[in-house]
């Protein structure tokens, strides 16, 4: 009896712990995995492979639509890209994102905002609010495009890539 009473406790006092001390964005979770689970896109990988694997599977393109996620190029602080869930659209140079692995390390954000600032008006290069410095993030970020969750063509199993699912790693040198 001691032994059950002493393991509840201990799960009590740690989930109290966690309700008062963590900030409500912080979970430990990468961007992939996030955005898989919240969009129901089933593309596995590092985020900058989402945009190919998803041909021929998904229909993509530069519209934004709630549900569909935005794939980020890889770059030079993004090396493995990144992926984020449109959860509004404000306008059609202005969405809110839901993404993970962003702002803090691990840490979820939700409707976050995000705008595009490329010169084509094609979401292939937007700014993205970082709570670090309580606005748009100082540099802009290259994306491919959307991929969109509410039109997958027939696939008969998810698409697969040996790499690790880790993508959304370098998101905080992503921000400036």
């Amino acid at each position: 009896m001691i032994g059950g009473f002493r393991t509840f406790f201990a799960a009590s006092v740690l989930a109290l712990t966690t309700l008062v001390a963590v900030p409500a964005t912080a979970h430990t979770l990468q961007c992939v995995p996030f955005a898989r689970q919240a969009s129901g896109i089933q593309l596995f990988g590092n985020a900058n492979t989402w945009w190919g694997q998803a041909e021929g599977h998904y229909d993509r393109g530069h519209e934004p639509r709630v549900g569909a996620v935005l794939a980020f190029s890889s770059s030079r602080a993004m090396p493995i890209g990144h992926v984020a869930m449109v959860s509004k659209v404000v306008n059609d140079r202005e969405v809110l994102l839901t993404h993970a692995n962003w702002s803090y390390r691990g840490g979820i954000e939700r409707d976050v905002r995000a705008v595009d600032v490329s010169p084509n008006n094609d979401w292939t290069d937007v700014r993205v609010w970082y709570a670090p410095i309580g606005g748009l993030g100082l540099r802009s970020n290259p994306a491919k495009g959307f991929i969109y969750a509410d039109a997958p063509k027939a696939i008969e199993q998810p698409v697969r890539i040996a790499s690790a699912d880790n993508a959304g790693g370098a998101a905080l040198r992503a921000a400036f």
